[in-house]
């Protein structure tokens, strides 16, 4: 009976140890992580941030079932830079890719990628890249050359090759990151990266989507006829929907075979693409050359027609970034799986009566974010906090229990999503460099709050300045009123406390000759 006793004592302590073992183990099971980014998507555009269409069931159901970011903003706001501020957690001026003009991404710097495979990580970037070098530090990548076209795309591989594949862009990234994931070594975590191409100009939606919103007369943006009184960068631009937009390249009003083929995606389209998409588009050009509209009836078309390519490319966007969430689901690993959706940065849909981004207002500035991370961060979750691409970096590595290296510039948000208590930023800063598209001057300011600053240099040199409460339009430029004197000179002192912060040399020199 005593030795009976004994042996049910030991299975008893055994069983313990192993239940205690197993329960660690499952604590200790770092998440996978799967990013996905699309290229110029609007939050204005999401239903999660208030468009009453709803066009996005699948980011909204992120947004209900994790965090959604009400502060989310970049760096940097144009493609390349924007995704090397997310791979490196450092600014443009750290990471070295500026602009889409003139950079060339140094892959052989450290990343959250790199660090998370030394770590174990199973690793892949599948989609947009736009870096102009090859991806470093990934198992597996397959990326679009450039800015890749909507349909039959080409994709460059890893052995060097380039690989064109019929079909829609949006549909083929999602069918490639599937098989990757099925391929994947399960014994590993991962973290998957998806890089969409839309909603990039010149919107063209997938044949299915093709209408969707031809029965909506979408209402112009109260500043849609902006004169931009006292904004000089404002007033020089080039990017307006009334004198910018092409007839064709944009809006597919095509005089001849030589301007439907300019963007390079229709000449890629097989007979059977081509025929929908001829059955759709020219009835409306032949519509609209019966109009002979002109002034602003021929601008608030222009503005219909954008508005319904650009809901409609990213109807398809959505669909697939559903098809993630349902792999996930299908394949069990939706609890520990991390899910993130934003787009490289936000942009005009008619504001100021603009398309593209660019400028530090914020339509372009701010940028749609939303995170599911279960068992971590609670489901219909809002955050007010300033949080930035520049931490998505330290946040990752943060949730996989890597350590953050010193180097990178951004901060994770983890902890304030787990304690109510925690602190944010107070300010957030941002640079611009490229200076010859759309003719936008570079720019750099910071942004609290409540108040923006900014310093436009080269192509105009100017400082602007708003109450974001009172204006969070941007139409009334504050800067020399004596009435901001006070808060000017506390907003030039975080201006310059954040330039020292990030070590942004070029503005500190502009700064200093003031």
């Amino acid at each position: 009976m005593k030795i009976f006793k004994i042996s049910v004592l030991l299975v008893a302590l055994s069983c313990g140890v192993t239940s205690n073992v197993w329960a660690q183990n499952k604590a200790a099971k770092r998440p996978n992580i799967v990013i996905i980014i699309s290229d110029d998507h609007a939050f204005q555009a999401i239903g999660a941030y208030g468009n009453t269409m709803k066009p996005t069931p699948n980011i909204d159901r992120i947004a209900k079932e994790g965090v959604l970011f009400n502060k989310g903003y970049v760096t940097n706001s144009i493609c390349g830079p924007s995704r090397a501020v997310i791979l490196t957690g450092k600014y443009s001026h750290k990471n070295g890719f500026k602009d889409n003009e003139n950079s060339h991404f140094d892959g052989s710097q450290d990343s959250f990628i790199k660090q998370l495979k030394v770590s174990g990580y199973s690793t892949a970037w599948i989609g947009k890249w736009h870096l102009e070098s090859q991806p470093q530090g990934f198992d597996y990548w397959q990326i679009l050359p450039g800015q890749g076209h909507y349909y039959n795309p080409d994709f460059q591989m890893m052995d060097g090759t380039k690989k064109r594949t019929e079909g829609y862009v949006s549909d083929i990234v999602e069918d490639v990151s599937e098989n990757w994931l099925d391929n994947r070594d399960k014994e590993k975590p991962f973290c998957l990266v998806i890089g969409h191409k839309a909603t990039h100009r010149t919107w063209i939606p997938d044949t299915q989507d093709m209408g969707k919103f031809d029965d909506v007369t979408f209402p112009l943006p109260h500043n849609f006829y902006d004169a931009y009184k006292n904004r000089e960068a404002a007033k020089v631009q080039d990017m307006s929907i009334s004198e910018t937009m092409v007839m064709g390249y944009d809006l597919k009003v095509f005089k001849d075979e030589a301007a439907a083929n300019k963007e390079g995606t229709i000449s890629r389209m097989n007979a059977e693409q081509r025929k929908k998409f001829d059955d759709y588009y020219l009835p409306i050009a032949a519509d609209f050359k019966a109009r002979n509209l002109k002034g602003k009836e021929l601008t608030e078309w222009k503005f219909q027609r954008y508005m319904r390519d650009y809901l409609s490319t990213a109807v398809s966007l959505d669909r697939n970034i559903g098809r993630t969430l349902d792999y996930l689901d299908k394949n069990n690993l939706t609890e520990n799986t991390i899910v993130i959706y934003m787009s490289d940065q936000g942009f005009y849909l008619g504001e100021h009566g603009w398309f593209d981004k660019r400028f530090i207002y914020e339509e372009s500035f701010r940028t749609p974010m939303v995170m599911r991370y279960p068992g971590v961060v609670k489901p219909g979750t809002v955050s007010n906090d300033l949080v930035m691409n520049l931490d998505i970096a330290p946040t990752m590595l943060d949730a996989a229990g890597v350590a953050i290296p010193k180097d990178e510039q951004g901060q994770s948000f983890l902890p304030l999503l787990k304690d109510k208590k925690a602190k944010g930023r107070d300010a957030i800063y941002y640079h611009y460099y490229e200076n010859g598209e759309h003719a936008v001057s570079p720019h750099f300011g910071v942004r609290t709050k409540r108040y923006k600053l900014v310093r436009f240099y080269k192509r105009v040199r100017s400082w602007e300045l708003y109450d974001l409460q009172k204006d969070p339009n941007e139409m009334h430029n504050l800067y020399g009123q004596k009435k901001y004197e006070k808060i000017t000179a506390q907003m030039k002192l975080e201006l310059n406390k954040l330039t020292d912060q990030y070590d942004d040399q070029d503005a500190k020199k502009i700064l200093a000759e003031d």
